[in-house]
């Protein structure tokens, strides 16, 4: 709002001649009577000269304008880690959907830590005799030193429970962790010979797949395996029914519902445990057997594939067949990482513990560059709706 000029004369004349009027009315009668317009004369000047001062101008503020918000423009995410130790035709694959979950997941830091990493291994027979060692096997002296040196290097056994949370939710576990899957049905004297003495120790579980197919051997060997899985460190999981038939995409309906109920039911009415791991029989698996594991609540698939170490949102895979490795059925199809996780061999866990370091080395590495990135976009995009990360619980 701004006064005109001719306004500010009005105004201050007005004054004046009002000021001049009540000094007349004070002043005694005088002899001679003054000109009013001569007096009315005199206070237009000084009107007029007290506008020309600078200090008679008057002081007018604007009404402040808002200032506009202007959006804040979320970076763009860093890709995936990829290792320059895996096989070229296998590469990372992720599974969480949900962007901002992800990170959530990733950088609570009651969760695990970015680089926390898991190596998957597949026992078969732990032979007392070197000479009786095949491919899929081990050597008792061999196994006893590779779980000392998986020990030795920081690694620690989990469960397939824990497993699976870690893998859905990044839920805290050892930052180097090694599940020990012994594969098919076993007698209690193999887990006390060759287990009980890392579970006594350390308190190293081993997980052992299941068959739940009812014959003489079942029934030999169930009542001490139901004693080791209520002693707590024997975790029975499901290997199929029958077994001896791996399931595939040419399997039909009724086997593969069989496979999996049956095995459900065996596990919950001696163990007391619905199981929420397939260890895959024979390493066959496929679409539908996935899309059906899925139904029937398992939460996680292991193949018989040596790919690599696994963490979370984080599954080396195969999209293609390997024609260097034509023996290992190619996964990415199935688009469900967890239903497929790779598992090395015994003969392989020595040459690999190092490799496993240096992977989860490097993706914790990686991880520390992108942090200020990844919150935020977090911060812009994911916060107004799932809230802050939360803070540390001591």
């Amino acid at each position: 709002m701004k006064i005109s000029y001719a306004s500010r004369i009005t105004h201050h004349v007005l004054t004046f001649g009002l000021l001049a009027n009540l000094l007349a009315s004070c002043q005694p009668a005088a002899a001679t009577t003054t000109d009013p317009n001569v007096f009315m004369t005199q206070a237009f000047e000084t009107a007029l000269a007290q506008i020309n001062q600078p200090s008679a101008t008057p002081v007018i503020t604007d009404t402040p304008i808002p200032t506009a918000t202007i959006p804040r423009t979320p970076p763009s995410l860093p890709a995936p880690y990829i290792s320059s130790a895996l096989a070229a035709l296998d590469t990372p694959h992720t599974y969480v959907k949900d962007t901002c979950q992800y990170l959530a997941d990733k950088w609570n830091p009651n969760n695990a830590a970015p680089g926390t990493i898991v190596m998957a291994i597949m026992l078969h027979g732990i032979n007392r005799e070197k000479a009786d060692v095949k491919t899929d096997g081990m050597w008792a002296n061999d196994f006893k030193k590779a779980m000392r040196d998986l020990k030795d290097l920081g690694f620690e056994a989990i469960s397939a429970a824990q497993m699976a949370d870690f893998m859905e939710h990044n839920a805290k576990i050892p930052q180097r962790s090694v599940i020990l899957i012994q594969d098919d049905r076993k007698s209690g004297d193999n887990f006390n010979d060759h287990f009980r003495d890392n579970f006594i120790q350390w308190g190293w579980p081993v997980v052992n797949a299941w068959i739940s197919f009812e014959d003489s051997i079942r029934n030999e060997v169930l009542p001490a395996n139901v004693a080791l899985e209520q002693e707590g460190w024997v975790d029975h999981q499901s290997h199929g029914y029958i077994h001896n038939t791996p399931m595939s995409d040419s399997s039909p309906d009724e086997f593969i519902k069989g496979e999996f109920e049956k095995s459900i039911q065996d596990l919950r009415q001696n163990f007391n445990k619905t199981p929420v791991a397939i260890i895959w029989p024979g390493g066959g698996f496929g679409l539908r057997p996935v899309q059906y594991a899925r139904q029937y609540g398992y939460r996680l698939g292991f193949s018989i594939n040596p790919r690599g170490p696994v963490m979370f949102n984080w599954v080396p895979l195969a999209d293609q067949a390997d024609p260097q490795r034509p023996a290992y059925l190619p996964e990415g199809y199935v688009n469900d990482p967890l239903m497929v996780i790779p598992r090395y061999w015994p003969y392989q866990i020595e040459q690999n513990i190092d490799v496993v370091r240096a992977i989860g080395n490097e993706a914790a590495k990686y991880a520390e560059q992108n942090k200020s990135i990844e919150l935020e976009y977090y911060d812009i995009v994911c916060a107004p709706t799932l809230g802050s990360i939360p803070a540390l619980v001591p």
